[in-house]
């Protein structure tokens, strides 16, 4: 198919019975069963102490997957320009935040409120790495991880660069949790490379199409396609599966208008 043509040069995941790339592609793959399993997310050793004790759920997702996609590709990160992609950012500290607007006081901690901001991963990001490249943070709902794929495909051509995708989403505690339930909390990272090197993984054609949100291409596996549908940073499984069993496929991502092809091309 025709498109954007960027090169796949390291990915990274973190989620239920998924714990790195290393161990998931097996899974992924359809080689081993998938368990499910709860996991921790680790602090951020990129970050001062500090800032480590401040850091939230969604930065610590975050970070974890971007470093240790950044590590796979063997690149320098404070010369990569980065997308960060989340359809909400962290439920839990905006959840924490409405609780104590809605007391007499009305006390909401500074901490909070700098930590609620949807860019405040890709700040941390920016810090941990000490990299003065653009940074992007997005949100298209469910069709977050394709937006964000769509713009870092994007800049990889237009400015001839490598660029790091990071998408991450987080249940919301309740009473938001009825309103937009999220399964389970889930991150993927990307780097994506102009031209192809001897790290590839894969070939990605890029392209808008029309589609519903029922086309989009699902997982075989009925345990990871809960996943797919629970979170929608996890709308990358399908996309991880190709990658992971090196297969040529043509994979609907949903956006929020129409979808995204993504014609895959193992190296």
């Amino acid at each position: 198919m025709t498109g954007v043509r960027v090169w796949v040069e390291a990915a990274e995941l973190l989620g239920p019975g998924l714990p790195s790339w290393d161990t998931a592609r097996a899974v992924l793959a359809g080689h081993e069963p998938y368990v499910h399993a709860d996991f921790t997310l680790p602090p951020p050793p990129q970050l001062s102490p500090a800032e480590r004790r401040r850091a939230i759920p969604s930065v610590r997702l975050a970070l974890a997957v971007g470093a240790a996609a950044i590590a796979g590709s063997g690149l320098d990160p404070a010369t990569m320009p980065a997308v960060f992609a989340s359809s909400g950012a962290d439920g839990q500290t905006i959840g924490g935040i409405l609780s104590a607007l809605a007391l007499p006081s009305r006390e909401v901690s500074p901490t909070g409120f700098h930590n609620s901001v949807h860019n405040a991963p890709s700040g941390y990001w920016s810090l941990a790495v000490r990299s003065r490249e653009p940074v992007t943070s997005l949100s298209a709902h469910d069709g977050s991880f394709a937006a964000g794929l769509l713009e870092a495909a994007a800049q990889t051509v237009c400015d001839n660069v490598v660029v790091l995708l990071v998408a991450y989403d987080l249940p919301y505690p309740e009473p938001l949790h009825g309103v937009r339930p999220i399964a389970a909390s889930f991150g993927v990272a990307l780097v994506l490379s102009p031209a192809r090197s001897a790290r590839s993984l894969a070939e990605l054609r890029i392209a808008t199409i029309p589609m519903s949100v029922d086309e989009a291409t699902e997982c075989g596996e009925p345990r990871l396609e809960w996943l797919r549908r629970g979170n929608p940073a996890a709308r990358s499984l399908p996309l991880l599966q190709a990658l992971a069993a090196s297969r040529g496929e043509l994979v609907r991502l949903q956006l929020a208008r129409g979808g995204l092809g993504v014609g895959v091309t193992p190296c």
